[in-house]
């Protein structure tokens, strides 16, 4: 069970609906999220929540941009000692199809650089991942594409794709 889930994405409005920040965007689609109270920590906003009595799951939204991200999840990881099988980050990724929601442990990168600035600093791969996917261009710059607004048919889905991706994260927190 993931005790810290982290939800990865660029601050800033002008970041707020692009595809880079599906990661980010998924917490508002949480059935706990008016629950919910959050605090700065770690140059992080951070939250609690208890499924049960006892248990503890911290969300972290790192306030850093994408490619500095794993340095708030490295503090958090530290102060509430945990390893990094305990974690679970929601990202995007372009190797999934648009809508597509797969969890794993590892794996490779993809070239993605918040994914790579939390490895960097856990000193580790071994953490769970929340993929939310968001496709590959079919021509013109990856950059440009995942830095983009997603299109109006990919808005119209984009609600059931992360009620679907918020029904995962509550399954690997226990909630």
């Amino acid at each position: 069970m993931a005790r810290l889930a982290v939800f990865l994405g660029n601050p800033g409005s002008q970041y707020a609906r692009t595809r880079h920040n599906v990661g980010r965007m998924l917490l508002t689609h949480l059935p706990f999220a008016a629950e919910l109270s959050w605090s700065s920590k770690f140059n992080a906003q951070l939250a609690e929540y208890r499924p049960r009595p006892g248990d503890a799951v911290r969300l972290l939204c790192p306030d850093d941009y994408m490619n500095r991200s794993g340095e708030s999840v490295a503090r958090a990881a530290q102060f509430f000692k945990l390893s990094p099988q305990e974690i679970l980050v929601a990202h995007d990724d372009l190797e999934l199809p648009f809508g597509a929601v797969r969890v794993r442990t590892g794996g490779g990168l993809g070239g993605h650089n918040g994914l790579r600035s939390v490895r960097e600093k856990l000193g580790s791969a071994e953490f769970r991942r929340l993929r939310i996917g968001i496709g590959r261009p079919a021509r013109g710059s990856v950059h440009n594409h995942v830095l983009g607004r997603f299109s109006p048919e990919e808005e119209a889905e984009l609600p059931g794709v992360l009620a679907e991706a918020a029904a995962e994260l509550a399954r690997e927190i226990g909630a």
